[in-house]
């Protein structure tokens, strides 16, 4: 399966693309069924939890588990639609596929996808699924990208990196970072019909437009080499574009046919860009350990698009963290062990909280609340609040832990390993 060509899975799979015909799209935003986390980061892909969804007022004091199963390696998210939820894993050398009922954790089926990547880091997907209407689509470290039938697993089309964009899968080498060398992490989007992928082909295809249904190449932009970054989709400056931050640059591309729109140059000395855009009005928002926490204005000028700088705060180095915007206001962990809240509008630092794991770290924010989890499995509640730091309860919730959650249904789902055995676990929050 993994060496066949985007044309030859088309044509002997057609049969089976009219399941995802006709269907609501559960892309992102509004058409997300409530209470889901069916991508990464959330319904929009945010970090916010669906806006029906209620804060707890408080921790209880032991982890309350509705299951916990035993899983392998990983360090790709759970997501959640309608009642069933998908992990990815690494199982006997190769990226695994699972759909569980996420009332009992009974799983539905598993299917092998690719081979499995492994480094010095751990072994097993590090992109996190995405589900939409009857199908799911998952993405290996070393580039096959699949289309999946919700119902059985079974594979409906793919493409390969290499195979079909030359993008050949090189492994740990050399002093870069890039998706070809160190895993290609960072997660595709859907808008409408159509499915964007970083493949990372240096030549003419650094991203791709699929149509969703058949796995068609719609189009092909750019020449950068992929980092870790997933991809946003918005509308900026009144048009619809993909917001990409790639190795090389930070750049907005036209959602209807690739045309290149804006672009900054971005670079880190490895090239891993790793957290994902944030989207504030017509601005983005970007953080990285080399170039700190920078925001750039979006605006039409002369006919076309111009990115310009907002503002930057060098001072907050935040290299793998993925900030949540409440309001005006970002929250984040800082570039310690610590918890921050940033003014959106101009950059500024409005306090800083020590006590909070030590390099990787997760928030979701559900109404005016946060909960974070620390790398070291420590859940903390506090309110989003810029005046100060208000803490309202927390709870040791798992081993150590890489990996960002997803909440859905007053449910938090959370994968840890890394110092023991991998497990993913079903936590209620909300009951005293």
């Amino acid at each position: 399966m993994a060496g066949m060509s985007t044309s030859n899975w088309s044509t002997n799979r057609f049969g089976t693309f009219a399941c995802c015909l006709g269907l609501l799209i559960v892309a992102i935003g509004p058409d997300s069924v409530a209470g889901d986390w069916p991508e990464w980061r959330g319904p929009a892909r945010d970090g916010h939890a669906a806006a029906d969804e209620i804060a707890p007022a408080s921790l209880p004091r032991e982890p309350n588990f509705a299951w916990r199963l035993d899983i392998g390696g990983g360090f790709s998210s759970p997501v959640v639609a309608g009642g069933k939820l998908v992990y990815l894993d690494g199982q006997a050398g190769k990226e695994v596929a699972h759909l569980v009922d996420v009332k009992t954790g009974k799983e539905l089926w598993r299917t092998p996808y690719a081979d499995m990547y492994q480094d010095e880091w751990g072994q097993g997907p590090r992109s996190t699924p995405i589900m939409d209407g009857d199908c799911i689509y998952v993405q290996s470290c070393n580039g096959e990208f699949r289309c999946l039938n919700l119902a059985d697993g079974k594979l409906l089309w793919g493409v390969s990196f290499d195979k079909d964009f030359g993008v050949p899968f090189l492994g740990s080498r050399g002093g870069e970072g890039t998706a070809s060398r160190r895993g290609n992490n960072g997660t595709g989007v859907i808008d409408g019909d159509r499915v964007f992928v970083p493949v990372g082909s240096t030549k003419g295809a650094s991203l791709v437009a699929f149509d969703k249904r058949s796995g068609k190449v719609l189009w092909k932009s750019q020449n950068d080499e992929a980092a870790y970054s997933s991809l946003m989709v918005g509308t900026l400056a009144g048009v619809r574009q993909v917001i990409y931050f790639s190795a090389d640059a930070l750049m907005g591309i036209k959602t209807e046919d690739g045309k290149l729109l804006w672009r900054v140059p971005l670079r880190t000395d490895a090239k891993r860009h790793a957290a994902t855009p944030l989207l504030f009005g017509d601005s983005v928002i970007v953080n990285s350990h080399t170039i700190g926490l920078r925001c750039f204005k979006i605006a039409s000028e002369a006919g076309g698009l111009q990115a310009t700088p907002a503002w930057a705060n060098k001072d907050l180095k935040i290299k793998h963290f993925h900030p949540v915007l409440v309001g005006s206001n970002l929250y984040s962990q800082g570039a310690g062990a610590n918890l921050v809240c940033v003014d959106a509008t101009n950059g500024n630092l409005l306090w800083s909280q020590d006590g909070f794991g030590e390099r990787f770290g997760a928030l979701v924010a559900v109404g005016e609340r946060l909960i974070g989890i620390s790398d070291r499995g420590q859940l903390i509640l506090f309110a989003a609040d810029k005046t100060k730091y208000s803490e309202l309860g927390r709870l040791q919730a798992c081993g150590k832990t890489w990996n960002s959650p997803a909440w859905a249904g007053g449910r938090l789902f959370l994968r840890e390993g890394l110092t023991s055995g991998w497990k993913l676990s079903c936590l209620d929050v909300t009951t005293p």
